[in-house]
């Protein structure tokens, strides 16, 4: 067994394991605790520290270190603070302890998704102010709540408010995911979150009768249409090789509700369903689709969206666009195989892109089984010390790429 404090250990491990075990775990997350600890370490490293309060108890947290030109729009490095719940009887180790043992793995809720990318981003800076580094680009890092929640009161507001504009943001980066080979995956886009609630309404009576034109006869042709959809876009995933799960739309049935007793035939049935719509999809024709749908099943057959992105946005990874040419670079420098993708849920990336700030998902995990929100969700100490050697390198790359027409 492994102690929680083990001697030698390296000081950016500790600082990682120190702000996992703030419980930032929804629905009640202790942001307070960690807004505290990250003024603690803007203090330590000098940067200038803004709090934000988007919402009641909601705050974004900057952390600033200005560049030697202020004209220049700036890097802004982006993390989310909150964490998903966890059944804890299905821990090997207490998922806020930070446990680490002999081989080094360190378990606990958010040690990928996304604490560990987080701490790398202070640690990168760190060292280069250590070694005395300066840039043209200012760089700011935010770390905000609420996103594994969708974000509504956390970046959705905050873009949206004059704090954010000044920060002058010209590009971003963001959560990623694991990788369980060599290569490290980036992400230049994401499907749009629709969750939609199909409701069918029918003639109500007894259980003992064959009552025509029920609700729930109606909503089965429904459910069988998304299916059917679900299975073709499963069929096309599967047959091409090229294809990443980001690059089709999916589908699940995540709820059925409906009917008050046994003997009783209800008169109103719901299905809601949870689609992830590829960026390249027409929406407005996508949208028509599910009416269609709604209408072959019959009369009384609607639907409503409780969440629905519109707004989807690609990131340029053409070799012309200098962002990408500084980060791609530094990893052909280092050696470091990258694989392009969509990211295949939501994150606040996509309110980054929507007001125009292109943004790449990226935590440098490779080697490393996909495991956020998850039982056991861990990381190798030695995987987490290789993102800050990482981010060492790109950070200065990015935060020197020369002045942009974008940037007046």
């Amino acid at each position: 067994m492994a102690s929680p404090g083990r001697e030698g250990e390296h000081p950016s491990v500790t600082l990682f394991r120190q702000y996992l075990r703030i419980r930032t775990v929804q629905p009640e997350p202790d942001y307070g605790a960690a807004v505290a600890f990250l003024e603690e370490r803007a203090r330590q490293l000098g940067l200038g520290c803004q709090k934000v309060e988007v919402a009641p108890g909601r705050v974004v947290t900057v952390l600033t270190w200005p560049g030697t030109n202020p004209k220049l729009s700036s890097l802004l490095l982006n993390s989310h603070t909150d964490v998903v719940p966890v059944s804890k009887e299905y821990w090997s180790h207490d998922p806020f302890e930070a446990f680490k043992d002999a081989e080094g793995y360190i378990y606990a809720r958010g040690a990928q998704d996304m604490k560990c990318v987080g701490i790398q981003y202070l640690e990168a800076v760190r060292r280069l102010k250590a070694e005395g580094h300066h840039f043209p680009r200012t760089i700011h890092m935010t770390f905000v709540p609420d996103e594994e929640i969708g974000g509504h009161k956390g970046m959705e507001l905050f873009v949206q408010r004059p704090e954010f504009k000044a920060l002058k943001a010209g590009f971003a980066l963001d959560e990623g995911l694991a990788n369980p080979t060599d290569a490290f995956t980036v992400f230049y886009s994401e499907r749009s979150p629709w969750w939609v609630r199909v409701t069918s309404t029918g003639k109500p009576g007894h259980g003992s009768r064959f009552i025509e034109d029920t609700a729930a006869e109606k909503l089965h042709k429904v459910v069988g249409s998304v299916l059917a959809f679900r299975e073709k876009e499963r069929q096309r995933l599967q047959a091409n090789p090229h294809l990443k799960l980001g690059a089709v739309t999916s589908v699940n049935l995540t709820k059925l509700e409906g009917g008050m007793a046994y003997n009783v035939v209800p008169a109103t049935m719901s299905a809601s369903f949870d689609f992830r719509v590829a960026p390249d999809v027409d929406l407005k024709a996508f949208e028509e689709q599910l009416r269609g749908w709604c209408q072959a099943a019959g009369q009384g057959v609607t639907f409503e969206f409780v969440q629905k992105w519109t707004e989807p946005r690609v990131t340029s990874t053409d070799d012309s666009d200098p962002w990408w040419a500084a980060f791609s670079g530094v990893c052909k420098d280092m050696r470091l195989t990258l694989e392009q993708e969509i990211f295949p849920a939501a994150t606040d990336s996509r309110y980054l892109r929507a007001v125009g700030v292109p943004a790449l998902g990226f935590s440098p995990m490779n080697r490393t089984p996909v495991l956020l929100h998850g039982h056991d969700e861990r990381l190798h100490e030695a995987v987490f010390l290789r993102g800050i050697d990482i981010y060492t390198r790109l950070l200065p790359a990015l935060a020197s790429v020369p002045a942009l027409p974008s940037d007046s």
